[in-house]
């Protein structure tokens, strides 16, 4: 059953990619807000949650985070990763650098050792402000699924302006800092069958990571409940053969 978050500071969790994660979400707690719709997304639907959208202020942000960094510390249980994600679109926060500057410094205070990540869908790249943030984090991992905007359209499902072309020319802007992050799925959605892991569709996909020349590339299948019922789950050894030729292009890629 998808389900919203409903604290600031969630976690720690254990990441299938990240390790002991503690999750930040700078989202309403009783709305989603989102510029995807995924059909695969934990938190369901955008039209399912209409409460509130009141962003979590910066100041409540850095208290809730401060709490649960000396709290942590004080157990001798640090994270090791504080990651943005949420219910919806972190970087969709009208103070998001801000908040980035708030929790570098929480981190270097309390847990050093820690990396912040933020999981984004890549579509705030256009603000100068949310480039400088995501510059400035350990880990900007940014999601690619398809190299076709009508696969995009079928499971990400744009709520704002979207091309594939622009998105991967503002990616490349990070010149090697950038981890690319890919949900590999197949299905059906209002009667439309789609698969992204076909030759065609990897092949495409491929060429825009060699392109892009991301640090590494993150790939993964549904493992939580989904909105949309008909999907189909990729199985880690199919996903390990694309990986593969991700590595054979010089990039390191790891499989969640």
């Amino acid at each position: 059953m998808t389900a919203l978050y409903t604290d600031i500071i969630y976690g720690p969790v254990r990441s299938r990619r990240l390790g002991v994660s503690l999750g930040v979400n700078l989202l309403p707690l009783t709305a989603k807000v989102c510029s995807f719709d995924c059909i695969y997304c934990e938190c369901g639907w955008n039209d399912e949650h209409r409460g509130s959208r009141r962003f979590n202020s910066r100041e409540q942000v850095r208290a809730a985070l401060s709490e649960a960094l000396q709290r942590m510390q004080a157990e001798g249980a640090l994270p090791d990763v504080i990651t943005f994600a949420g219910n919806g679109e972190p970087t969709m926060h009208p103070d998001f650098e801000q908040i980035i500057d708030d929790t570098l410094a929480l981190r270097d205070e309390f847990a050093p050792q820690a990396k912040v990540s933020v999981l984004s869908n890549a579509t705030q790249l256009h603000r100068e402000d949310v480039c400088r943030a995501l510059h400035r984090v350990d880990n900007n991992i940014l999601k690619l699924d398809s190299a076709f905007d009508e696969t995009v359209r079928t499971m990400n499902k744009p709520c704002c302006e979207y091309s594939v072309a622009d998105t991967v020319e503002r990616i490349k802007r990070f010149a090697g800092e950038a981890i690319v992050q890919t949900m590999f799925l197949r299905g059906e959605y209002e009667g439309v069958a789609f698969d992204n892991t076909t030759p065609e569709q990897v092949e495409a996909w491929l060429r825009l990571i060699e392109q892009i020349a991301p640090r590494q590339v993150m790939l993964y299948s549904i493992a939580r409940d989904t909105p949309c019922r008909t999907l189909v789950r990729v199985e880690r050894e199919e996903l390990e053969r694309i990986a593969e030729r991700v590595r054979a292009l010089g990039i390191e890629a790891s499989v969640g």
